[in-house]
């Protein structure tokens, strides 16, 4: 029988490769989410067109902007798909360790009190 560490381990690994093999076939169209998205601030019609009236694009400036630090899972046009691949796996191990850290604190938490 396979002990912990060797299933977190494996677990990794497989992540990893998932990941790194992501890059080379994901897409660089809009995802449902994100096309629902464009379609209710008006910025794409259920057709795909972008609509004549995109004045609706300059309302919305100011109002709410973020910066992502790895915008589209990548690291900028520079790197291009090694920026995806460092991207991923940097978010294969944060993941793991928020997950981790969750697991730990359920753990303590159901320990009984002496």
């Amino acid at each position: 029988m396979m002990d912990n560490k060797t299933f977190i381990i494996a677990g990794i690994i497989v992540a990893l490769l998932i990941g790194v093999v992501a890059v080379f076939m994901a897409s660089g169209d809009p995802d449902g989410l994100e096309s629902t998205a464009l379609v209710v601030q008006g910025q794409k019609e259920l057709t795909g067109a972008t609509p004549e009236h995109a004045e609706i694009e300059e309302d919305l400036e100011g109002k709410f902007s973020y910066t992502s630090l790895m915008p589209d899972y990548s690291l900028g046009e520079d790197l291009g798909s090694l920026g995806g691949l460092i991207a991923i796996i940097v978010g294969i191990f944060l993941s793991f360790l928020v997950v981790l850290g969750l697991a730990y604190a359920v753990k303590a938490a159901n320990k009984p009190v002496k």
